[in-house]
């Protein structure tokens, strides 16, 4: 028997760390990235280079995969049905897919399966965001393009109607959404097969820094358990409802009067699950692949009491190797995960995990990793 072959479009961190899942398990990958530069086109051995907007190029690419997913959820809907029509095996398909690429349709589906979200409605200009304030508590608003945003791009937080005029620029629906008051965020992350086995992995805190993920705890500290069967219960009902298959991160508003309300969808490896690397039996990655190739999932259950992931943000200092000696010694059970790219101020570099049954020595543990990397910390 031949083992199978999973095309990846994309060739970011997602794909990288979901190739090196396969790897143990003789999994084969094949990768439409757009440059050789690409994270993961750094270590997959079969790369086609294009452009996952061509419809000519998905279905060039396609031809010897034996299914096709994704680290994004940018491919048109459209292409995804062509290639389904061809055949082609896509997972998540596009029916499931477009809850994760287009908002408006997102918050229309949970409202019509009974999931609780924050209060919205697609507004057609600045006078409409300022009705639909008025509607509610007032200023402030948070307004969102349907498609494209993602780490706090494409998502404004406006306290006049001077200022909503920037989201319409873009020319693509605006979403308006009330401004939750919330105690913090959360993220439930789960596991959808083709015939319907579900894991649900431990609900996490995740903390954000100027709108891109910091810090994640798992699991999340001090939650009511009765509030994260809760959300679990409630992301193994989307994935269900709309027939997602792979992975689903579930982002959460747990409110000050104890609820917990929807606030983004990813249908893929997700920054709030890279501590399944190594604190879970299972990552989100080899589930992944389990699930798009229909096999058995695995345990999500975390292996520590506590694991925490700390993103590495790049700094002002590109040597981040020199930094190996200083976090190694001091810290032998650290975790470093590399994405092999470019070090740019602000941008996603790699990750660290580190685990124990201490909280504050295991947070003080990543974050002063994830700092000494960049090299906010130097000593």
């Amino acid at each position: 028997m031949t083992f199978p072959v999973v095309g990846m479009v994309g060739g970011g961190q997602l794909a990288r760390m979901t190739h090196e899942a396969g790897i143990p398990l003789g999994i084969r990958f094949k990768l439409l990235s757009d440059t050789p530069q690409d994270s993961a086109a750094q270590v997959v051995s079969e790369v086609v280079l294009g452009d996952y907007r061509d419809l000519d190029t998905l279905r060039d690419f396609a031809r010897g995969c034996d299914v096709i997913t994704f680290d994004h959820e940018h491919v048109p809907t459209e292409h995804l049905r062509a290639l389904e029509a061809d055949g082609i095996p896509v997972r998540p398909g596009p029916d499931a897919l477009v809850h994760a690429q287009d908002k408006g349709v997102m918050r229309a589906k949970l409202d019509a399966i009974g999931v609780p979200c924050p209060r919205h409605r697609i507004v057609s200009d600045p006078a409409d965001v300022a009705a639909f304030a008025a509607e509610g508590d007032g200023f402030p608003v948070v307004l969102k393009t349907v498609r494209g945003g993602y780490d706090g791009k494409g998502v404004w937080v406006v306290d006049s109607v001077e200022e909503a005029e920037a989201p319409f620029k873009a020319g693509v629906p605006v979403l308006a959404e009330e401004k939750v008051d919330f105690v913090r965020e959360l993220a439930a992350n789960v596991v959808r097969s083709p015939h319907g086995q579900a894991v649900a992995y431990p609900v996490v805190e995740s903390r954000q820094v100027d709108g891109v993920c910091d810090t994640v705890i798992a699991p999340a500290p001090d939650l009511d358990p009765a509030l994260a069967l809760h959300a679990e219960e409630m992301a193994l009902r989307i994935a269900k409802e709309l027939g997602v298959v792979g992975h689903l991160a579930v982002e959460l508003f747990e409110t000050r009067d104890g609820r917990v309300l929807v606030n983004e969808l990813a249908m893929r490896p997700h920054n709030s699950g890279h501590w399944t690397q190594d604190g879970a039996i299972t990552s989100q990655f080899a589930n992944h692949v389990r699930a798009v190739l229909d096999l058995p999932l695995g345990d999500p259950r975390p292996r520590a009491k506590w694991t925490v992931m700390a993103n590495v943000l790049g700094g002002d200092y590109p040597d981040m190797y020199s930094a190996y000696l200083h976090c190694m010694a001091r810290d032998p059970q650290l975790k470093i995960h590399m994405y092999g790219k470019d070090v740019k101020p602000g941008r996603k570099v790699g990750h660290v995990n580190t685990y124990g049954d201490d909280l504050d020595d295991v947070l003080e543990r990543a974050q002063h990793a994830a700092g000494y990397l960049r090299g906010t910390i130097t000593e």
